[in-house]
């Protein structure tokens, strides 16, 4: 794992996070924990409307997390609408010491590598995607208008709510690069809390 990256996961402050919300996160615990204990590779889908931010800082640090903790999960994103992957959510990453490859110009695809071996592939699309599993997955809601606005997914075993509130309110503003790291660092905490949680038989 890159050094940088390392650095970034050190300082991660679990502690930070209130007994409130480990109960929301605790569904998300038992899921993997319950997969991961069969033997399974678990399979989550992050979902969210453009899948441009929330869902996919979620799915970057699932895998970076997952990896570090050894437990075998691949994880994915979509949406209800396409768009982009938000060049903020990129730049955030970046500063967090991912290594990132641009490809295409029109809701173009980012390579996201954590070290020499291991790349996420991060670009807008649907919860359906082609790419995206179609059966045996968890949908992991990280907005409440996907939430409301999708209320079926189909080859979903659970729906888990796990939302996080929007860094596009502060899109242009002097505050922007903050709240996106900001973000990322809230996701990535509790994230690394639920993996750390998972008792590996």
């Amino acid at each position: 794992m890159y050094k940088k990256i390392e650095a970034f996961i050190d300082s991660l402050k679990i502690e930070s996070i209130s007994q409130e919300r480990k109960f929301i996160l605790q569904e998300l615990i038992n899921y993997i924990d319950k997969n991961a204990s069969q033997m399974e590779v678990v399979q989550l889908n992050f979902i969210c409307t453009h899948n441009s931010r929330r869902s996919q800082f979620s799915q970057v640090w699932t895998q970076v997390a997952a990896y570090y903790y050894g437990v075998k999960t691949k994880s994915y994103s979509g949406g209800i609408e396409v768009t982009e992957c938000n060049e903020r959510t990129i730049k955030s990453l970046s500063r967090f010491g991912f290594k990132i490859q641009k490809n295409g110009s029109i809701n173009p695809v980012y390579e996201v590598a954590f070290d020499d071996s291991n790349t996420i592939a991060l670009f807008s699309k649907l919860y359906n995607n082609d790419v995206n599993p179609i059966e045996g997955f968890a949908s992991v809601m990280t907005c409440s208008h996907a939430d409301d606005n999708c209320p079926f997914i189909p080859g979903s075993t659970q729906r888990i709510p796990l939302m996080y509130k929007d860094p596009k309110a502060f899109d242009n503003t002097p505050l922007e690069s903050e709240k996106y790291d900001e973000r990322s660092r809230e996701i990535a905490t509790e994230l690394f809390y639920v993996f750390s949680q998972v008792k590996i038989k």
